[in-house]
């Protein structure tokens, strides 16, 4: 009995040495931001300058780049497109957390592959990067502002979700949601028994991750996907209050990009219109909460406020 007990004893210490040596997933708190490249500087930033209204400035991660802020934590950044390039005119997505330190530890812990070393930006910043399980490049930044306000005359001051296309949803899952917590937010399809879109929110806040689905239960096959429909695919989204207030300034303003459609109403039941950058990425703006009931399933976390 002696020995039984010593031995539990044992287990429980081993068990709990094993926890502490385990470290805990830092915050992860929203987007930082998603980074494109373009063929075009001037009308890139006639359309994130004036169309969108973003702040433009350097870029404190990469000098041949530009950033256009919608707050001193989110933005785009824009970067020259290289020789040779894809389809695909997405570069990275990025979130923001708390400890860009501790979260690249609990990555390397939990034998994420591809993590590059911890850097520091001109502006204060730490980041650093890796690739979800389909090669698509993703970023952690803990800002070096704590400021979120919106900047003047950006349409919107918060970018509430990104989005890109994803062929295997299984793979993704294994990244998202069982290495880094992501939470479920809301799925969808153009037709019933099929899955188009799948919404997850961050762990710790209410900006989401758009699973794009290409194939894998999607009424988008893999062959039809060229370089206009990746740039639906691949898109930003922009939370607005009122649609109608935020369309008819960009309207009044002269500030309709030459390709947009909407407004319209989208099957989770907001409000949203989609603009396009020069390059074919969509930014799409979208009203913060739904005024309807979504198709295809419940929201099951409460959705950004502002």
């Amino acid at each position: 009995m002696m020995r039984l007990t010593l031995g539990l004893a044992l287990a429980c210490a081993l068990t709990a040495a094993a926890a502490q040596a385990e470290p805990a997933r830092p915050p992860i708190t929203g987007i930082s931001h998603i980074a494109v490249y373009t063929a075009d500087v001037t009308a890139s930033d006639d359309y994130y300058g004036r169309i969108l209204g973003a702040r433009k400035a350097p870029d404190p991660e990469d000098a041949h780049g530009v950033r256009y802020y919608f707050s001193p934590q989110q933005f785009v950044e824009v970067l020259p497109l290289g020789p040779n390039p894809g389809l695909s005119r997405l570069a990275h997505v990025a979130w923001n957390t708390t400890d860009a330190a501790g979260l690249r530890t609990y990555l390397i812990a939990h034998g994420q592959p591809g993590v590059s070393a911890l850097r520091k930006a001109a502006d204060g910043g730490l980041w650093f990067e890796t690739q979800d399980p389909e090669g698509n490049g993703v970023q952690f930044v803990q800002p070096a502002s704590a400021d979120a306000r919106a900047e003047p005359g950006a349409i919107s001051g918060r970018i509430i979700h990104v989005g890109y296309m994803v062929r295997s949803r299984a793979a993704e899952d294994k990244f998202y949601r069982d290495l880094l917590g992501f939470r479920p937010y809301w799925h969808g399809a153009m037709k019933a028994g099929s899955t188009d879109w799948i919404s997850q929110q961050v762990p710790d806040g209410h900006d989401w991750l758009e699973y794009m689905m290409v194939g894998d239960g999607s009424t988008t096959p893999l062959d039809r996907v060229d370089a206009r429909e990746l740039g639906v695919l691949n898109h930003f989204s922009l939370g607005v209050p009122n649609m109608e207030v935020a369309v008819t300034t960009l309207i009044s303003g002269n500030r309709q990009s030459p390709r947009h459609d909407g407004p319209s109403m989208g099957l989770d039941g907001k409000w949203q219109a989609n603009l396009y950058d020069p390059d074919g990425t969509r930014a799409e703006l979208m009203e913060f909460k739904p005024v309807t009931k979504p198709c295809c399933s419940d929201f099951t976390a409460d959705s950004p406020e502002r």
